[in-house]
């Protein structure tokens, strides 16, 4: 621990009631205390610190006494943060880093299993967190100052500008979570869009919306696997679904869009990504959140494309838009504390905290972004500049 924190100050109670302290304490950040109950877990805690710590978290083996849990792991991440003069700290930090087995093979029935396991959660949970649209994923701060709900709205204009859409056409979206994209686009574009997902949950609530809006013959729900799609789409869109696709069936995804795509079509995939290359799912993550999820590198995705023979038009990488998404969602779920833990338990609100603390360091000391790729079967099917995606961003018709 010596050698690993240099900035901010860490005291680590034993279960013996020792204390030990390491960083600086002239730095003036406000301290973290944690304390170990037993003494197994902290020995297990410095040889798998991907999982033991999160563990130990959830059972209350390991509590923070003063700070919390997001201050905690941001004092790590900030002493091991994805740069080169961090080199030698990364390495005691996450020695599993250079294990390059994947493990998401995610087979259509497997696949059902792992949206169920994470996104038919209670719908519940997720209103006490997310904005009143349901967007669980990136939003677009183009504002930095601007609330939850203003950069949620404002990434859904950002990606149908991407889309160049039009009155008429027919959208394919992959991952549809509670229909609000979808929604959008119809209401903005007139567009008719077929949302698909494999959550029941998610399902029975966008269908609801969509009745709700009186566009249900417009806007269409179907719990399908992005495999089991029939027809020809003039636009594909694809937010927060790919990082459960896995590295296996990166080609064949690619492949079967293509397919689905109108020869003058547009796809645009917004997901998850690591800038510091290939590396397999954090531990914790991939056994209590989302098994069977993978965060690709932009070397992986591409080369899957290039074999799909469609045209990367263009790239965009946000950087720390996650990181202030995750803020906000953070704070929500503090405040909503104990209507969490009515719907579960102090164990699940634990595991919900820790999983999301330990997202926002990932976006903001690691090497998580997000990319938005845009792809074209033709080369000539886009306008020659970026031009257009500003001025529809802007000035939304």
């Amino acid at each position: 621990m010596r050698k690993l924190i240099g900035q901010g100050q860490l005291t680590i109670v034993d279960a013996a009631g020792r204390r030990y302290r390491y960083g600086d304490e002239s730095a003036g950040d406000p301290p973290i205390v944690i304390r170990f109950t037993d003494r197994a877990t902290p020995r297990r805690a410095v040889l798998n610190p991907a999982l033991e710590l999160g563990e130990a978290y959830v059972d209350g083996r390991l509590r923070v006494e003063q700070g919390d849990i997001r201050g905690f792991l941001d004092l790590i991440g900030r002493n091991t943060h994805w740069d080169d003069d961090d080199a030698p700290r990364l390495g005691l930090w996450r020695p599993w880093r250079h294990n390059r087995r994947w493990t998401s093979v995610n087979w259509r029935r497997q696949a059902r299993r792992n949206v169920a396991h994470h996104y038919d959660l209670s719908n519940e949970l997720y209103r006490t967190f997310l904005d009143a649209d349901l967007h669980y994923s990136c939003a677009y701060f183009a504002d930095p100052a601007a609330t939850l709900e203003e950069a949620q709205a404002a990434k859904l204009q950002h990606i149908a500008a991407k889309l160049a859409l039009r009155p008429g056409q027919q959208v394919l979206d992959i991952g549809c979570g509670w229909g609000g994209l979808a929604l959008h686009l119809h209401r903005t574009a007139g567009v008719k869009v077929l949302g698909i997902t494999l959550s029941e949950q998610q399902l029975r609530v966008a269908r609801r919306r969509a009745e709700d809006a009186g566009v249900a013959d417009a806007v269409r729900f179907a719990l399908l696997d992005y495999r089991d799609v029939r027809g020809t789409f003039d636009r594909i869109v694809s937010v927060g679904m790919f990082e459960h696709v896995g590295p296996p069936h990166y080609r064949s995804f690619f492949r079967i869009c293509r397919g689905l795509l109108a020869p003058d079509g547009v796809m645009l995939l917004h997901t998850i990504g690591r800038a510091d290359g290939p590396a397999p799912t954090d531990r914790w993550l991939a056994r209590y959140i989302f098994p069977g999820g993978y965060v690709p590198a932009l070397s992986q995705i591409a080369p899957a494309i290039e074999a799909a023979r469609l045209w990367i038009t263009d790239v965009e990488s946000l950087r720390l838009h996650y990181a202030r998404t995750i803020d906000h969602w953070l704070e929500r779920v503090a405040a909503s504390r104990q209507a969490i833990v009515s719907l579960y338990d102090e164990r699940f609100y634990r595991m919900w905290e820790f999983y999301l603390a330990g997202a926002l360091v990932a976006f903001r000391h690691d090497g998580h972004l997000n990319y938005q790729i845009q792809m074209t079967r033709r080369r000539e099917t886009l306008p020659l500049t970026r031009d257009y995606m500003t001025q529809q961003d802007r000035h939304p018709e």
